[in-house]
């Protein structure tokens, strides 16, 4: 019997999930049964977004997923429906883990400029760390169309919500004049791509990266708002 489906929902996020603990309130054990379950299900999706980024969503087949997971196919269709499933986790997965990771590491700052480059530094960790997943996530973006895929997308509008918001906060501070929108659409086109290139024998690393594109991000949002600023301000009459 295949396990329920709300099963996979609570622990999708294997990577950010509190302690757990048990009916008397005590820290859950390492090797309790939810922890392992856990792991296992992080080690599916792991192995599962690497087939899916060799072969793209099309060419994978569950044998080839159950293989890579180093499980049987009734084994893994005993958890997983179907490979749409599988893809609808890792999509899932990934975004509210760096949603969870970007929220908190953004508490730490009021400061808008600051604030950004946490956001970036946030994402170019993640994506360097999981490019296997970030490469599945860009490229099967509009593979999943059921309630599936509006849930992932409807979760992807609030990572942009949480973008957008900071360049309006920086907006209002420091008085500028740009389109957050585009700024928005530009910076993500800046970070998104990175596990294209990124090759760690040349490249700095998440943090010194995350300087240079905030710099660069940064130098041509606040010089291009004041400009606007200062070219929209009424003459002397």
């Amino acid at each position: 019997m295949r396990a329920p489906q709300s099963q996979f929902e609570s622990t999708s996020q294997a990577a950010a999930l509190p302690v757990r603990r048990s009916g008397n309130g005590r820290k859950a054990s390492a090797d309790s049964p939810d922890t392992r379950f856990d792991r296992q299900l992080a080690k599916v999706l792991q192995h599962a977004a690497r087939i899916f980024c060799d072969k793209g969503f099309e060419g994978a087949s569950m044998r080839d997923l159950s293989r890579a997971a180093g499980m049987s196919l009734a084994g893994l269709y005993h958890y997983f429906s179907s490979k749409e499933e599988l893809l609808y986790l890792i999509q899932k997965h990934t975004f509210e883990t760096i949603i969870a990771s970007a929220r908190t590491r953004l508490e730490k700052s009021a400061d808008p400029e600051e604030r950004i480059r946490i956001f970036i530094e946030n994402h170019l960790e993640y994506s360097l760390a999981n490019k296997e997943a970030m490469k599945v996530l860009t490229h099967e973006d509009d593979t999943l169309k059921n309630d599936q895929g509006a849930e992932v997308r409807a979760i992807k509008r609030d990572y942009y919500r949480i973008c957008l918001d900071l360049l309006e906060d920086l907006r209002k501070v420091k008085g500028l004049q740009f389109s957050s929108r585009l700024a928005v659409l530009s910076l993500f086109g800046m970070i998104n791509w990175i596990y294209t290139w990124h090759n760690p024998r040349v490249d700095p690393d998440a943090a010194e990266l995350a300087r240079g594109m905030g710099d660069l991000f940064l130098g041509g949002v606040v010089s291009n708002g004041k400009t606007k600023r200062k070219t929209s301000a009424p003459g002397p009459k």
